[in-house]
């Protein structure tokens, strides 16, 4: 048993392409909460011992300005940034906008967290369950071994109703441990099915209850040092690709392969829920105001 309260990462240095904004700055109700304030409030009440958020610097004052005073004294925190430039200076490229992905996201914080931790997106929304789950299988976990772990949805419960987005499809074996993890691309509603579309533009269906992961993971410190290396293998074949992205199943499926490692899937009966699209917005809104009036949450969640 692991006595030290895990960290939180949370990944929010996104610039919001196709929602045409910043997600997680966007407020969600009449009090103004972010989707981010819900999972920081989750995280305070299930155990976590500090929060650290990986944010862009060009973002710095607007996203302390939106959270330190309702969470000072109340949790530690910290920043890293992502930026396109913090990688080896031999793949650097002027031409490069876009973040390099949730991967290289989470290797900012290798400097400062030393302790077993858990990833989210900020612009999602993983319910209280799921944050407690995690910590208590967090809690049991040696930090020095490559014991691993992630909460896992359902993949209908996942995809917009207006456009296509980006899912980690799971294969998991009969007793809840990962076999392989796969981040497909351009996942969509089509004649009420959900597809895919592959790199030849041909349509490929997936079944609806898949596990599906939401970039809710466990890990130890030992993740970093592996990461680093499957990192550079990434760069050196995809550095002067300029929408190219790093994700974290990609340094999941690293792991696998080496079998050095096994990662449990934690099934939640959360409701998940968040935007990508614009559209997407209203939808959250109903969802608060449906949690809220059921005081699973406060109405006024800082005080």
């Amino acid at each position: 048993m692991n006595n030290k309260k895990p960290t939180l990462l949370i990944l929010a240095a996104g610039i919001g392409s196709r929602y045409g904004g910043l997600k997680q700055l966007d407020k969600f109700s009449r009090n103004g909460d972010t989707i981010l304030d819900f999972s920081i409030f989750d995280a305070i009440r299930s155990g976590f011992g500090k929060i650290v958020f990986v944010i862009r610097k060009n973002i710095y004052k607007e996203f302390r300005d939106a959270f330190e005073k309702k969470i000072k004294g109340k949790i530690d925190f910290d920043y890293v940034f992502q930026e396109v430039d913090k990688i080896p200076k031999k793949y650097h490229t002027n031409k490069r906008v876009k973040p390099w992905g949730t991967g290289h996201a989470v290797l900012m914080a290798k400097d400062i967290i030393k302790e077993n931790f858990a990833v989210i997106n900020a612009d999602d929304f993983y319910g209280y369950e799921s944050f407690k789950l995690m910590v208590e299988d967090l809690k049991s976990i040696d930090e020095n071994s490559l014991n691993f772990n992630m909460i896992g949805y359902t993949l209908k419960n996942t995809i917009s109703d207006y456009g296509s987005v980006s899912r980690g499809i799971c294969k998991v074996d009969y007793n809840d441990f990962l076999l392989s993890i796969i981040e497909r691309t351009k996942i969509q509603k089509i004649n009420n099915k959900i597809v895919f579309i592959d790199e030849e533009n041909r349509s490929i269906e997936l079944n609806e209850n898949s596990i599906t992961s939401m970039n809710f993971f466990g890990f130890t410190k030992k993740f970093f040092d592996f990461s680093d290396n499957v990192f550079i293998d990434f760069l050196e074949k995809n550095y002067l690709r300029e929408s190219s992205e790093f994700y974290i199943p990609t340094i999941v499926n690293e792991f696998l392969n080496s079998k050095k490692m096994n990662m449990k899937v934690i099934k939640t009966r959360s409701n998940w829920f968040g935007v990508t699209y614009k559209e997407d917005k209203n939808h959250v809104i109903s969802e608060i105001k449906k949690l809220k009036k059921l005081e699973i949450y406060p109405d006024i969640l800082w005080s």
